[in-house]
């Protein structure tokens, strides 16, 4: 008896073990590696591209093109191919000559005398720029066809320096060139299309937060599609213009927001968190349903980055790990990469957005696989700001052959999701209704920069099925709502042969449509919690955060008698607000560390007063002028300021 009663311990010892040890994290299964680069070198890598003989092309911001041979090895060799052009953002090469977007043209490059130098530099075509520095052009992406399609930023007002304007025509557009130099306007509604793709012969790109945009995205182009944003369409009406939708339809919709003061000077749109009837997308969507585009995938502003960038295939057939055939599209204010997958629904793209991989050294603009079907990724932040060390660079991602516990697909059933595992789950967990938390929310779509989650609310979860294999679990849920954002929270799921958490236990799928097919019975879902209780759904509960003090109700804090709380305590109130999106404790990122706010000797109503209302000339070194947040409620708001004061002392 007494063995017995030992060897029992020992079982529950090693169990104990098990389920105490830490799960592996994102940097155990991909790691990132910095090449040698000849010193005194910059590389604020504007454009990234594999060439036929495995050597990197990359342009750059200051107008260069080099050419990185061996690029794999631990020596290797960069070669100046190009210079003396403008702020290059993208590079692609076709047919023996490599091509750049410059500013205002589109660039073929070629080496006639095999000295390894670009010695031709002829414009393919060149378009208008009004000078405003915010012009920027990203491209170009090869189409099937072999024309060039290459996206247009717009610019920003004088007075009105928040609101994006298209002064000449191509701003605010994505455009196409043929491969003998002739000009076509595509689509329009775009802001900032930092990442402009072509995956598997269709058209894609990415957008910023912004004005008219509430986040960042991944949109679907389509020839004569509206993306949201309305600058461009003051050209919608020019011979040979695809879009068939004016500035005076859309603003019939919706208001522009010009408003003066009593001095007759614009004041700048802020969030309203009480607003009664917000606006969205989908609804000018519905109105105009063949040119509005809706986002493929929203990117939650602060969870997924800040500054959207390239977006890319896996093509490498699994030598870069098991999402062979899914995307990843990186940012680069937050310096990482998400993972996306997309499904097709009712003639749309949809899907969800994955972290994937964060702790690059500077802002991440550009990727490109190598000939072994490792990652290079591309950095700059120089006047757009950036979490990372560096202001620039060029990193490699290779992943070390192990398998991560992941969501591998989230796809969209009548009644839910159906999320599949890289590794068998625990059953028990995977059973349990304690392990899921899914909630939606939406964006407004209105002329202030970006916008909260609004309409946030818990979905209720009628029950689980898990598969035979333990690769698979439908989630079938009670009040699927579409065009809105669904997190996916599976914190409590658990691998079935080690008891490891998922690596990113977060999924954000943007449901444009609801798939039609046959529903789960209630007969074959579990419905246990842990505890032992039964449910039918769970209560629907809505989680808006609006400022107490906007309700007129009393704030659940003062300063005065609240001891400052500790960060663990402050994190998920600076995450839920996004206020780590742009700040970090110690270090610049788009915003002032929140040592260097501390020194300043704000009050702490202070403090909360420049939360909803900021004053940028008090920070005249940032490039990126601080949002208005009225959403964040006033005791979060104070317990905010009371941790930013605490650091100083």
């Amino acid at each position: 008896m007494k063995k017995l009663i030992q060897i029992t311990c020992m079982i529950m010892a090693s169990l104990s073990v098990l389920h105490a040890q830490e799960s592996p994290k994102e940097e155990d299964f991909y790691k990132i590696l910095t090449p040698s680069i000849p010193e005194g070198m910059i590389l604020e890598v504007g454009g990234l591209t594999t060439l036929p003989n495995g050597a990197m092309g990359i342009s750059t911001r200051r107008g260069e093109v080099w050419i990185m041979e061996n690029p794999t090895s631990r020596a290797p060799y960069f070669r100046k191919f190009a210079s003396g052009l403008h702020e290059i953002l993208g590079l692609a090469w076709k047919d023996g000559a490599l091509y750049a977007a410059q500013r205002g043209e589109l660039t073929k490059l070629v080496d006639k005398d095999g000295d390894g130098k670009a010695d031709l530099y002829e414009t393919v075509y060149a378009w208008p720029v009004s000078g405003h520095y915010h012009e920027y052009s990203f491209g170009p992406k090869i189409a099937p066809d072999g024309s060039f399609f290459v996206s247009g930023n717009v610019a920003f007002g004088d007075e009105e320096w928040w609101r994006g304007e298209s002064r000449v025509p191509s701003r605010g557009w994505i455009f196409r060139i043929t491969p003998e130099g002739k000009y076509e306007p595509y689509a329009t509604g775009v802001r900032s299309p930092a990442g402009i793709s072509m995956l598997d012969g269709e058209l894609f790109y990415t957008d910023n937060q912004g004005d008219w945009m509430g986040s960042g995205g991944i949109w679907h182009v389509k020839k004569g599609s509206f993306m949201g944003h309305p600058a461009g369409l003051r050209w919608a009406g020019e011979p040979g213009s695809p879009v068939k939708l004016t500035e005076k339809q859309f603003f019939a919709e919706l208001d522009n927001q010009q408003v003066k003061d009593a001095n007759g000077r614009y004041i700048k749109p802020e969030n309203d968190p009480n607003q009664k009837n917000p606006r969205f997308l989908f609804q000018l969507k519905e109105k105009y349903p063949d040119i509005v585009q809706l986002p493929a995938v929203w990117l939650p502003y602060g969870i997924h980055g800040v500054s959207t960038a390239e977006i890319i295939k896996d093509d490498t057939k699994g030598t870069f790990g098991p999402f062979a055939g899914q995307y990843f599209v990186g940012d680069q204010g937050q310096s990482k990469i998400m993972r996306v997958i997309l499904e097709k629904v009712k003639g749309e793209y949809q899907g969800a957005a994955i972290d994937f991989r964060s702790g690059f050294q500077s802002g991440v603009l550009r990727m490109s696989y190598a000939k072994d079907g490792s990652m290079f990724v591309g950095e700059t932040n120089r006047g757009w700001g950036s979490a990372g060390d560096a202001n620039q660079g060029l990193q490699r991602l290779v992943w070390n052959g192990k398998m991560p516990f992941e969501m591998y697909t989230v796809k969209a059933m009548p009644d839910g999701f159906e999320v599949t595992f890289t590794l068998p789950v625990d059953r028990k967990s995977a059973e349990d209704l304690n392990s899921y938390n899914v909630s939606s929310f939406i964006y407004k779509h209105h002329a202030v920069y970006g916008s909260p989650p609004i309409n946030t609310e818990a979905v209720p979860i009628k029950g689980v099925k898990v598969s035979e294999d333990g690769k698979s679990v439908r989630i079938v849920l009670d009040g699927m709502r579409q065009y809105y954002i669904h997190h996916l929270d599976l914190s409590g799921i658990r691998a079935a042969n080690n008891y490891y958490s998922l690596v990113h236990p977060s999924a954000y799928y943007t449901l444009n449509n609801i798939p039609d097919g046959e529903k789960l019975k209630v007969t074959e879902l579990k419905t246990t919690r842990s505890g032992g209780a039964k449910v039918a759904a769970d209560t629907k509960t809505t989680m808006e955060h609006v400022s107490p003090d906007a309700k007129g109700k009393p704030a659940a804090a003062t300063t005065a008698s609240a001891k400052a709380p500790t960060f663990e305590q402050v994190k998920p109130i600076l995450q839920r607000n996004t206020c780590l999106a742009c700040h970090a404790v110690d270090k610049k990122v788009v915003g002032p560390a929140y040592t260097d706010i501390a020194k300043r000797k704000y009050s702490n109503e202070k403090i909360v007063e420049l939360i909803y209302k900021p004053e940028p000339s008090n920070w005249p070194d940032y490039a990126t002028p601080m949002a208005a947040m009225p959403q964040v409620p006033k005791d979060e708001a104070l317990k905010i300021a009371a941790w930013i004061n605490s650091l100083n002392k």
